[in-house]
């Protein structure tokens, strides 16, 4: 599909008790670079609750329009709801191109705007091109070991959802977009799920796709008693604790902490890979990490293949001597 020059680049900054997240932000900077490439503008929307905080942010990242739906009734996620909001705001706007991070609700949503639409949708997004006047959407294929061109045909509006840490947050500016608010309701018949109550879960308080520093747990902690050791050092460093599948089957740890394709795609600043051997469905998760460090007592491990810093050792002794140098650290600043 062509790019329309009269039309603009949707972006939903997905957002988490009034704030912005991350991918959210980060795919503001793809959103400008579709829209610079085709001389169109880009539209920033939110939806939820006591959201002029978020806005105000999101107006000053290089959007030309900030659209906000921002209502009560909107505090909690609701796919229905939240897709029939969407659904309205883009054929109001009628956009080139809508993008969302590929979150759960990205993952929820996307697909259900692009059936309504008529639409393709390209899932998990890490890079694009333009040639011919076309987008070539690079998307990670089997757990990350090849990257694939797609490119949708043929639909009025492109849909895609964007991985976590593929793109860089714009700079803020000193000038800020028009925020436009608008009240948008949801035919009540469109409604299947409906909230009785929202219950604060585990989920909540383990935030790894915001995480600046994370530190994660494998099968080669041994035991819940070493596991301990990650969640020290995790918690010295003011970062979140990860894990791998097999430390959570064991039940050393929640699920709500998992990194990789079946669990959370992460990008912090700080990696730190503590007896993990390196299994592509884990490495797919984390591999756009800034900084890695991997500890394993097998040299020949997967893991060192992505890290930039490889200590061949016993997590038990290696962990506790980090956790003493930094302590010490800490204690002379």
């Amino acid at each position: 599909m062509e790019l329309n020059l009269n039309q603009s680049i949707l972006a939903y900054v997905e957002t988490n008790g009034g704030k912005p997240v991350n991918v959210g932000l980060e795919l503001l900077s793809l959103a400008r670079t579709i829209a610079d490439a085709a001389g169109q503008k880009v539209t920033a929307v939110l939806v939820g609750s006591e959201l002029s905080e978020a806005a105000q942010r999101v107006a000053a990242l290089g959007t030309d329009q900030v659209i906000v739906v921002d209502a009560p009734a909107y505090t909690a996620f609701s796919v229905d709801e939240y897709t029939g909001v969407l659904e309205q705001l883009i054929k109001e706007e009628n956009p080139a191109v809508f993008l969302m991070g590929n979150t759960l609700q990205g993952k929820s949503i996307s697909p259900r705007l692009a059936a309504r639409f008529e639409s393709g949708c390209v899932a998990d997004v890490t890079a694009i091109t333009a040639q011919d006047g076309k987008l070539h959407w690079v998307t990670p294929c089997f757990g990350g070991t090849v990257l694939a061109e797609e490119v949708i045909d043929n639909s009025a509006i492109q849909f895609a959802t964007v991985r976590t840490g593929a793109f860089s947050k714009p700079e803020a500016s000193a000038s800020l977009a028009e925020i436009v608010k608008k009240d948008v309701a949801v035919a009540p018949d469109s409604i299947r799920t409906q909230i009785r109550e929202a219950v604060k879960e585990l989920t909540e308080s383990v935030n790894l796709e915001d995480a600046e520093v994370i530190v994660s747990g494998g099968r080669g902690m041994g035991n819940a008693e070493n596991f301990k050791l990650v969640e020290e050092l995790a918690a010295l460093l003011g970062g979140v604790v990860g894990a791998t599948r097999p430390a959570i089957e064991e039940g050393w740890v929640s699920r709500a902490h998992q990194v990789g394709q079946s669990g959370k795609i992460v990008a912090p600043k700080l990696y730190i890979a503590c007896g993990i051997s390196g299994a592509t469905q884990h490495v797919s998760g984390m591999s756009s990490s800034g900084f890695v460090v991997a500890i394993n007592k097998d040299e020949d491990a997967a893991i060192f293949d992505v890290a930039n810093v490889g200590i061949v050792g016993d997590v038990g002794k290696v962990i506790p001597a980090m956790i003493e140098e930094i302590r010490k650290t800490k204690a002379e600043a």
